[in-house]
């Protein structure tokens, strides 16, 4: 719900009654990330969307209920193929909704006011935090009726700083003990810290208590180091994805607001400025000074922080002896595998705007735990859950890249490098002049046709001759460099 705090502020000062439907449960490919909201008010009018479209009439429905009676409802769809188009979930996944009242002041199910002050720190654009305690399990809760709904009067909201005094007022009654109250908050703090929505089994004194702590973070940082025209292209891309973004170089005719209009710029020494920056668990630092008496002590000052991604770009020349001198410096394996070098993912880009996003792709890729190959070549749901980090061994000489389907090795396929062979493939050899295409059923061998090295034989022809200085084109009835066709003696 945080993601709409400004509509949610809007239509509660406007005297509105709203019902807000959050995702607290998510299985399968299902469009929407955990967290995700939409709301309806009492007049019918829709804010956000909770399944880029697959379930919104169902969803609709349910807050309808929930103005009309009060009582929270907690809503699955989806989950089989016929259960999932009958409500509009195409991608076969499930999703299961959680929604309750939020009203002005002096009305039923009224906000309070520790939640409109999280939503007032969404809105502006800072850390929020709202953990929606759902119904503990029993036989009864979990009975559904043919819509999949169960009604949930104990459905709960709950801030960091939620206290007793604000049981009262829009965060459900009192069913937790205090004990478990506070085993919530401290996992809520925790989810705000890290950046990210979680559904945790928060564990007091033998009871279980399932959470979904709606964290709506502040913009993580991005620092780039180096003012070069592919830190132009990198700001203006990661900022598009949320980032803030500082530029630093040392020279200030370089590093200006005019040319970095999406990122703040600092002149200052670039370890200076490291040293004396905030940084936390979600920052990314990409160093493209692409200058050994900057590039040095900046990976070995950003690979002691506690940040989420290190990168530097290079050549595989310069990343070698950048290996070299750093270990040099004293650095050892563990401290070198978490340096991406060189940096960003094999997209076959040159330009700047093509490697700000194999750079952006690659932090994406790390930050969600995913091997960052193609999809065409993965198994199981595309949208996966909490993200599950990769395991830091070295796959085609790049450290992080998680092996896919067992493939203990990816071979080149298609000139693509870490691209896994397919079903069928027989070897990795030229076929038309394209290096590592596979052959194709009927290849009987590979030579010269047509002036095109290493072409197939086509319909059986078992030899090609020049014709009219074209080589491998075979005459037929006379006529120069017509193909046979079907039953034509050679």
């Amino acid at each position: 719900m945080l993601e709409l705090a400004a509509a949610l502020l809007e239509s509660l000062a406007a005297g509105r009654r709203l019902a807000v439907a959050t995702v607290v449960a998510v299985d399968g490919s299902a469009p929407r990330a955990l967290g995700t909201s939409m709301a309806v008010d009492d007049l019918g009018r829709v804010i956000g969307s909770i399944s880029g479209g697959c379930v919104e009439g169902a969803v609709y429905e349910a807050c309808g209920r929930v103005l009309e009676t009060g009582d929270a409802e907690v809503c699955s769809f989806g989950f089989s193929d016929a259960d999932a188009f009958a409500v509009g979930l195409s991608c076969g996944g499930r999703i299961t909704v959680a929604v309750h009242e939020l009203a002005p002041a002096g009305l039923r199910n009224e906000a309070s006011a520790a939640l409109l002050g999280e939503l007032a720190l969404a809105r502006e654009g800072r850390a929020a935090g709202v953990a929606i305690v759902l119904p503990q399990a029993s036989g009864d809760l979990e009975e559904q009726d043919e819509l999949g709904r169960r009604a949930v009067g104990e459905l709960r909201l709950m801030t960091e700083h939620h206290t007793p005094e604000v049981d009262r007022g829009g965060l459900g009654p009192t069913v937790l003990e205090s004990a478990a109250r506070t085993a919530v908050r401290t996992a809520l703090r925790g989810a705000l810290h890290r950046g990210r929505t979680e559904r945790r089994g928060i564990e007091c004194e033998g009871v279980v208590v399932e959470a979904v702590l709606v964290v709506a973070a502040a913009p993580p940082r991005m620092i780039v180091f180096g003012a070069v025209d592919f830190s132009v292209a990198l700001s203006n891309a990661a900022a598009l994805l949320g980032y803030r973004v500082t530029v630093c170089d040392a020279r200030p005719v370089f590093a200006t607001p005019d040319r970095f209009p999406n990122a703040e710029v600092v002149n200052r020494w670039p370890t200076d400025y490291l040293a004396s920056t905030e940084v936390d668990e979600r920052t990314v630092v990409c160093i493209l000074t692409h200058d050994d008496k900057f590039d040095l002590p900046l990976i070995e000052a950003a690979l002691a922080l506690p940040v989420a991604y290190v990168g530097a770009m290079g050549s595989r020349t310069t990343h070698d002896r950048r290996i070299a001198a750093l270990r040099a410096r004293g650095l050892d394996d563990e401290a070198l595998a978490s340096l991406h070098s060189p940096i960003g993912l094999d997209l076959g880009g040159s330009t700047p705007e093509e490697t700000a996003v194999s750079i952006l792709a690659e932090v994406i890729a790390v930050r969600n735990g995913a091997s960052g190959a193609s999809l065409r070549f993965a198994s199981g749901p595309i949208h996966r859950g909490d993200a599950v980090p990769v395991d830091a061994v070295p796959v085609d000489g790049v450290v992080g890249r998680a092996r896919v389907d067992g493939v203990a090795d990816r071979a080149p396929v298609d000139g693509v490098a870490d691209r896994t062979p397919v079903e069928g493939d027989a070897g990795l050899v030229p076929v038309d002049g394209v290096v590592d295409r596979t052959p194709v059923e009927g290849d009987a061998g590979l030579v010269p046709v047509a002036r095109v090295a290493d072409r197939g034989l086509v319909d059986g022809v078992a030899a090609r001759t020049p014709v009219d200085g074209v080589v491998g084109r075979a005459p037929v009835d006379g006529v120069a460099d017509r193909a046979p066709v079907v039953g034509e003696a050679p």
